[in-house]
């Protein structure tokens, strides 16, 4: 299939195409090792949490990964944590959500196909009802590949904090929501939360210079394999694990 144009307009093609979509597993480790080489984060761990992880993995349980977003080049130090963690086993099988307005140039469209992404049509960036159906059918495509065995990475805030560092900004209803909807299918997902930290900075909305970016350190919490019932609910704990993640990695410092 070839894919389809990323516009609001043409959501329901976008998600039919994101639905089916497999990533080609040999680049997808490639990328992710090339940027785990190049960034080399620091990684740490709550107590028990890297056994944990690595337990759910091994298990097959699909993971809603939450991170924390401080600027546009968190995607990459993100994906040199995730090589260089756990979660280097569902690197190729996990969807990682970003804005579609990164999907518009074509040569970076396709990197981003092969590392996994899937375009969000954001409230923000739209003024109009059509958005919430693209948001709905954006959860239910979340769903599926979970049920079939996907996990799925995001930044729950839904936009870069450029306010404070340390403190998590409050959380859109969506992870709360795909987390609900997978359960309906049959998934059984698992909360893990990844904090993120570039260190002490006196203007969060500065744009990060090379030196912030290589010293990113990162953080995951326990990861959290029984959920609550209600998405607000499993958003409310999705922050509070969320800010205990980010606490570790500016600890971290």
């Amino acid at each position: 299939m070839e894919p389809p144009e990323v516009t609001l307009e043409n959501c329901d093609a976008v998600y039919d195409y994101y639905r089916d979509h497999r990533q080609n597993l040999v680049k997808a480790k490639a990328a992710y090792w090339l940027l785990g080489r190049r960034f080399k984060p620091r990684v740490g761990f709550a107590a028990g949490a890297r056994k944990g992880l690595r337990d759910f993995i091994s298990a097959g349980r699909p993971l809603i990964i939450s991170i924390n977003h401080l600027s546009e080049r968190d995607p990459y130090t993100v994906s040199a944590a995730a090589w260089r963690s756990p979660l280097r086993p569902v690197i190729g099988h996990t969807r990682v959500l970003a804005k579609h307005e990164v999907f518009a140039d074509p040569k970076l469209r396709s990197t981003l196909d092969m590392m996994g992404g899937m375009p969000v049509f954001r409230s923000k960036d739209h003024e109009s009802s059509s958005v919430n159906a693209a948001s709905e059918r954006l959860i239910d495509t979340c769903a599926v590949v979970m049920a079939r065995g996907d996990s799925i990475a995001l930044f729950p805030e839904g936009t870069c904090n450029t306010v404070d560092h340390t403190r998590v900004l409050d959380l859109g209803g969506g992870i709360g929501h795909i987390a609900c909807r997978a359960r309906e299918l049959g998934a059984d997902p698992v909360l893990v939360s990844l904090g993120l930290s570039y260190g002490p900075r006196p203007d969060p909305a500065a744009e990060l210079s090379k030196a912030d970016v290589l010293s990113a350190s990162f953080y995951f919490g326990m990861p959290v394999g029984e959920l609550p019932a209600q998405p607000a609910d499993i958003t409310s704990m999705a922050r509070d694990e969320l800010q205990a993640a980010l606490d570790g990695a500016v600890a971290g410092y």
